[in-house]
């Protein structure tokens, strides 16, 4: 690998982040709800984002949001990998590309959860984190994507039994996040004190925190016995979950 000094790449980490974070500021499920002459932020819990989605505009444009924002939430993620991929930092064998990826992916979350474009009110991260894993576990290795798959299929499981959308989201989260976090501690196994090593457990720590806060009201209301639950059951008739 090409051994990199952060002193020279650290104006390109920045720009990337920065980049990815305006990336995240784009909210599909508002350009979709403006397309239908609504506003999806004055309409049910008012989160523009996928739940709130199917719930007012059914399961079909719930599920077009989501790949929407699976996909703002890997490209950056993507490309982070793809522009240091056969790079690593200097005296070290971290490859860059592990930072670099969850750096993009901690940027696109802020991004949708804080938008600038939106008066820093955005939606909740669920599936742009969702897009941003599937990406960063598959981009280097292939197989991993029917970990993701098993894991996306657990989650919406879950959703289908308990119709706690909320919480079966996180729990998705979680999961795919362990499941980076052993792949990653495997790796480093005898590196675990490195610097930069850390670094990148603390952004795939970040990564998962930022959506479990932006539901903390959820969580709240799920204690409280007030959360909505969301049947897809209903919402695959058309009818609101």
């Amino acid at each position: 690998m090409k051994e990199l000094y952060i002193a020279d790449i650290w104006y390109w980490l920045v720009l990337m982040a920065v980049l990815s974070y305006f990336v995240g500021c784009f909210n599909f499920a508002l350009l979709i709800s403006k397309i239908k002459h609504k506003d999806v932020r004055k309409m049910g819990s008012g989160n523009p984002g996928t739940m709130n989605m199917s719930r007012q505009f059914g399961l079909k444009i719930g599920a077009l949001t989501l790949f929407l924002d699976m996909i703002k939430g890997g490209l950056p993620v993507l490309a982070g990998y793809l522009i240091f991929k056969d790079c690593a930092f200097a005296g070290t064998e971290v490859p860059v590309s592990d930072f670099a990826r969850y750096l993009c992916g901690v940027s696109v979350i802020v991004g949708h959860i804080y938008p600038v474009t939106m008066r820093f009110k955005g939606g909740k991260g669920v599936a742009s984190t969702l897009g941003m894993y599937a990406f960063a576990l598959c981009c280097e290795r292939w197989w991993m994507i029917f970990v993701v798959l098993g894991i996306l299929l657990l989650t919406l499981g879950y959703i289908v039994v308990f119709e706690w959308g909320s919480m079966g989201s996180l729990l998705g989260i979680t999961l795919l996040t362990c499941a980076q976090g052993i792949f990653f501690y495997l790796r480093y196994a005898d590196m675990l004190l490195n610097g930069w090593v850390i670094a990148v457990f603390l952004l795939l720590a970040l990564d998962c925190f930022l959506t479990w806060f932006a539901h903390r009201k959820n969580l709240v209301a799920l204690l409280a016995g007030e959360e909505h639950r969301t049947s897809v059951k209903k919402l695959s008739h058309g009818k609101k979950g």
